[in-house]
């Protein structure tokens, strides 16, 4: 039965359904500033009418990804597997017929953030994008680009600057998020602390390491693309992605201020703490000084020898006092003058 339902016309009609929900795929025409969604089957055709394709592919769905892609043979195969397994890391790669970037977005899910590949392989006449489930940053491209299209489009390497453009915001957004955690962590660390900060403090700073591996690679990438000549990124796009190397720079400089201004908020609770226990200890220590010598008064006195001439004085009970309240009001006049009181 499986074998009948993969052969018979309702099951190329579901095969058929489940491509075409995989794949989004828009004509633009860069002259006329039109744009057209095409069905799967226009694809090639359209490429070949000297038309440029951007190619959208959902490959959640992996073995049906797979059929499509090997039909459109637009990328390497090694690609389509990297894309299915591998885990995102920003990264380029150039080939003859096309460049091949791999992309990791950010998707915040509470304190966290996971990453999302998309693999975007830009040709002469097509751009490919491969990505499982919606990114974040390829939702807002999605939205977007069309307007930008119609008004600002001269070359289908604008498809690359929209890219590049919302995965910073992308970057932007998230690094919002940490900055707004940092302010929450100094916030706490004033007056009456709980504990539990020192935890989340700690747990902010990895995910601020961790946000900055991530946007590391993609400064380097930027670069290559803003800087090296390739038949597939116009030369005027590059001062417009050479501009954004800075903002990722700002990006970067700004999670190490983060870092620093979390580490220094520790330390200045962590020395106000070391400081009101040095007073407390300096309280404790006039104490003892004060006690000492009255201490060994009350031991000498506390002996059990049957010769202590002063057992017998009659007055010696306030000779005692006398001399334990001189010996205190000695000690508090010699610490006040030295100032260790």
């Amino acid at each position: 039965m499986p074998a009948m339902l993969e052969t018979s016309p309702s099951g190329e009609n579901r095969v058929l359904a489940v491509t075409e929900q995989l794949v989004v795929a828009v004509e633009l025409d860069f002259k006329t500033k039109q744009h057209r969604k095409l069905s799967v089957n226009e694809i090639k055709t359209a490429m070949e009418g000297e038309k440029f394709v951007w190619i959208d592919v959902d490959i959640s769905q992996a073995e049906e990804a797979r059929k499509l892609l090997a039909k459109l043979a637009l990328c390497e195969p090694e690609i389509i597997e990297d894309a299915l397994s591998r885990e995102p890391a920003t990264q380029i790669a150039r080939y003859d017929d096309y460049i091949h970037l791999v992309l990791s977005g950010c998707r915040l899910a509470g304190h966290k953030f996971d990453l999302e590949r998309v693999d975007a392989m830009m040709g002469a006449k097509f751009l490919l994008t491969l990505h499982k489930g919606a990114p974040v940053f390829l939702e807002a491209v999605r939205k977007s680009y069309i307007a930008d299209f119609v008004r600002f489009a001269q070359s289908p390497s604008f498809l690359l600057y929209e890219l590049w453009d919302h995965l910073l915001d992308n970057y932007l957004a998230v690094h919002k998020k940490f900055e707004e955690r940092v302010d929450e962590v100094q916030r706490r660390l004033i007056g009456e602390v709980d504990e539990s900060v020192f935890g989340e403090a700690s747990e902010l700073t990895v995910d601020l390491l961790h946000l900055r591996k991530v946007v590391l690679p993609a400064r380097a990438v930027l670069t290559d693309l803003s800087t090296r000549k390739s038949p597939f990124v116009s030369e005027a796009t590059q001062p417009y992605l050479n501009n954004m190397v800075g903002t990722i720079e700002r990006v970067l400089q700004d999670v190490l201020v983060d870092r620093d201004i979390l580490n220094g908020s520790i330390n200045n609770y962590m020395s106000l703490v070391a400081h009101k226990t040095n007073k407390v200890m300096s309280r404790l220590t006039v104490v003892s000084i004060i006690f000492l010598p009255l201490t060994f008064l009350c031991g000498v006195y506390g002996m059990n020898f049957d010769v202590i001439p002063e057992l017998k004085w009659a007055d010696g009970y306030y000779a005692f006092w006398g001399a334990a309240v001189s010996i205190v009001i000695g000690l508090l006049f010699l610490m006040r003058r030295y100032k260790l009181l």
